[in-house]
């Protein structure tokens, strides 16, 4: 007699699983709407009709809207920080470096969401939380990128790789937030370069770099 084949049932997504899936869905939907549409406002029905959502998850999963803005800035960062360290890494020099690292991050797309984001960290003490907890990541990413590269090309900094790395991003997103807030001038006339200390280690003759 044959013996009846089974198959094996595909496992149900558990509640939780489903839930991070959402969760997900909606910070990268809502970052590219922010993407594709700098400095508008986007709906909590756009970002639900793009995740493919009910707009009451946006409340369920972030507790606001605003919430969810401040994750999607921060994912927007995050990902324009892996291509800065794609940049950074093709530098010739610690010079090159500083210069092309400068340049780069000064025109990141996410910049601006990001300083809406900073920005509703101080007027509402709530986010003041999800904010540092982006930030900290932030911090540490670029503080693994350096290490590594300072490690691989024998480079140096003038202080400790933390506060190379927070002193950087501080006077990155000072000045878009200075710059959005009015404030005379633009991102282009900040020397974010000087912000950095990276430095070639210095060789009998030679001038660090």
């Amino acid at each position: 007699m044959e013996k009846k084949r089974t198959e094996a049932r595909p496992t149900p997504a558990r509640p939780r699983d489903r839930g991070r899936a959402t969760r997900r869905r909606l910070i990268e939907e809502t970052a590219r709407l922010c993407k594709e549409r700098p400095g508008a406002e986007v709906s909590v029905a756009e970002i639900a009709n793009a995740a493919g959502v009910f707009p009451n998850q946006v409340t369920y999963h972030f507790g606001s809207k605003d919430s969810l803005l401040v994750h999607a800035a921060f994912l927007g960062l995050l990902h324009d920080a892996r291509r800065i360290e794609r940049i950074g890494r093709q530098a010739p020099d610690a010079a090159a470096f500083r210069r092309n690292i400068a340049r780069a991050v000064l025109a990141m797309p996410s910049l601006p969401s990001v300083a809406r984001a900073l920005a509703a960290g101080i007027s509402k003490p709530e986010l003041a939380p999800v904010v540092d907890q982006h930030l900290q990541l932030l911090f540490r990413q670029s503080e693994r990128f350096v290490g590594q590269l300072l490690d691989s090309r024998g480079w140096k900094t003038h202080r400790p790789l933390s506060t190379e790395t927070r002193t950087f991003w501080s006077t990155a997103l000072g000045a878009v937030l200075l710059v959005r807030a009015g404030a005379n001038g633009t991102v282009a006339d900040l020397d974010l370069a000087g912000a950095l200390t990276v430095h070639d280690s210095p060789e009998p003759g030679r001038p660090t770099g």
